[in-house]
């Protein structure tokens, strides 16, 4: 029996009755890199041809500028599935990216200094 909210995609005792990977039709490549901290928003756009209801859901969630792993977490679903249905999204126009802005290079010995600093002060 599917619990409320979930949809008929899942049940109480057997779990997930559509396999993730049905859900992107088989496919395990997007069509768009993607990061899991790519930013994705919602152009406004409305898309052309059917998408199906994870399609929906991810739309839905990128109202405002969110990281492809919170889509995911969000739709329960693996990365690489919600990399194929956002580069979908993407493809047709309902969704814009953008690779995820680092202000730091990682290992910037200032950097790393500071945060050793640190380190040795909460010791």
């Amino acid at each position: 029996m599917a619990t409320a909210g979930d949809g008929p995609w899942l049940d109480d005792a057997a779990g997930r009755l559509v396999r993730p990977f049905t859900v992107s039709n088989g496919r395990t490549r997007p069509s768009v890199a993607l990061d899991l901290l790519s930013q994705v928003m919602a152009t406004g756009a409305t898309p052309l041809g059917y998408l199906g209801p994870e399609h929906a859901q991810a739309l839905d969630l990128c109202r405002a500028p969110v990281s492809v792993a919170e889509v995911a977490a969000h739709l329960k679903l693996p990365a690489v599935v919600t990399k194929v249905l956002l580069s979908d999204l993407v493809d047709c126009g309902a969704l814009t990216t953008k690779p995820p802005e680092f202000h730091h290079n990682p290992t910037d010995r200032s950097l790393l200094e500071a945060v050793l600093d640190g380190l040795r002060r909460q010791l």
